[in-house]
């Protein structure tokens, strides 16, 4: 029977709806646990106690049970806080909570770990039950500088942590690198870079240190002790972006550098407006259209997964696939592929006239040699763009015809 071109569209549409139901997803599990406060850490964190951790854990439990994934999951990642201050039997435990769960077969499962928590027992555990990612806050490779930022373990230990991960076998190992602490200089930053190339990791991720309100780098800067140079933080990010892809690291987001076949599919997931659940006090969710950020609050959160209680959240919201598709775009702008106006119109079903003025608005940004379009009409930041990523996303208009 011949079908109207109507009919074929329908059977198109419903094929690419059923396969965006297939997309794997996304498991994020937050340990709010620190023995102390870094100078520029804003994330919720609770002081480590036995009572507090057995809350934890009953309280993760019945999260899992009320909020289980409802297809295979293909990315997990736990962070925090500092999931390596957890004791080897209580790493086995959140591993196994973990492990309920249907994973796919490829997975990648990512944890977060400071080089002083880290030993040879804790990784032991840690790949025995299927982590094959770690991910080291390094932050700096100069004492100075660790001290300027309130980090506590020593630089030798490093080294140390960084063997111990190597010689466990972990299938990929990223570093995070922390710029723009107060008194640095470019000199600084490139023997960062060059200490972290040394050392092979397959991943490096590079932030600018942020001033955040309610942290003891904040003071300093209300104080008069620090202050913010955007131009120098521009020489740092735009260092990076030469350095790093000179010694083998293809930088694929703003941020974030990879060897080929290392890139995080975590963030990826993410930054492709996929879903993932967040699981624990703060950690946040997007899923079946919803997004929601976890009171944060141990025991706050651990009531409202009582059986009858109602979860606390801290923010809560329905998104539209509009809302979705302008997502896209302004986290697809931070990454070096960049965006095609067609493929997220398709992937959140909607009609190409509503991105008319964020096409206007991009075609402005080639003409200001902020943008570029490259091969099948995909929009891309220049290096001035990518400076000005964060004021760009601000202007982002609204979809609407």
């Amino acid at each position: 029977m011949n079908q109207t071109g109507e009919e074929l569209d329908t059977l198109v549409l419903n094929k690419e709806r059923a396969g965006r139901k297939k997309l794997a997803l996304g498991m994020y599990f937050h340990v709010p646990f620190c023995s102390t406060t870094c100078d520029f850490c804003a994330f919720y964190q609770e002081k480590p106690s036995k009572k507090k951790i057995d809350s934890y854990f009953r309280g993760l439990e019945m999260e899992l049970s009320r909020f289980p994934p409802d297809r295979s999951v293909s990315t997990i990642f736990i962070g925090g806080g500092t999931p390596g201050l957890l004791q080897p039997d209580d790493l086995e435990r959140l591993c196994k909570l973990v492990n309920t769960s249907d994973l796919e077969k490829d997975y990648e499962w990512s944890i977060e770990l400071a080089p002083s928590e880290i030993n040879p027992q804790k990784l032991k555990v840690l790949k025995e039950q299927g982590v094959n990612r770690i991910s080291m806050g390094v932050q700096t490779f100069s004492s100075t500088f660790m001290d300027a930022l309130g980090r506590k373990h020593p630089v030798d230990k490093i080294y140390q942590a960084y063997q111990w991960i190597r010689d466990a076998g972990f299938q990929s190992v990223n570093l995070d690198l922390l710029f723009g602490a107060p008194g640095q200089t470019l000199e600084d930053w490139e023997k960062d870079l060059a200490q972290a190339v040394e050392l092979q990791p397959d991943h490096l991720s590079t932030y600018c240190l942020t001033f955040e309100e309610d942290t003891a780098m904040f003071l300093r800067l209300s104080q008069g002790k620090a202050k913010i140079d955007p131009e120098r933080e521009a020489e740092f990010y735009e260092f990076a972006w030469k350095y790093l892809p000179a010694h083998g690291y293809d930088q694929y987001e703003v941020s974030n550098y990879a060897k080929a076949g290392f890139r995080c599919r975590h963030n990826l997931n993410t930054w492709g407006m996929h879903e993932w659940i967040g699981y624990g006090p703060s950690a946040c969710s997007q899923y079946q259209g919803r997004r929601r950020k976890n009171i944060a609050n141990l025991e706050t959160w651990l009531a409202g997964m009582k059986p009858n209680h109602q979860p606390a959240y801290m923010e809560e919201e329905t998104l539209s696939p509009e809302e979705f598709a302008h997502d896209a775009i302004l986290f697809g702008l931070r990454m070096n592929q960049g965006i095609s106006i067609p493929t997220i119109a398709r992937q959140f079903d909607l009609s190409l006239g509503l991105f008319s003025n964020i096409s206007q608005f991009l075609d402005r940004l080639v003409g200001e040699n902020l943008a570029r379009i490259k091969d099948h009409g995909n929009y891309q930041l220049t290096g001035q763009g990518r400076i000005l990523c964060d004021a760009i996303a601000c202007d982002l208009p609204e979809l609407s015809y």
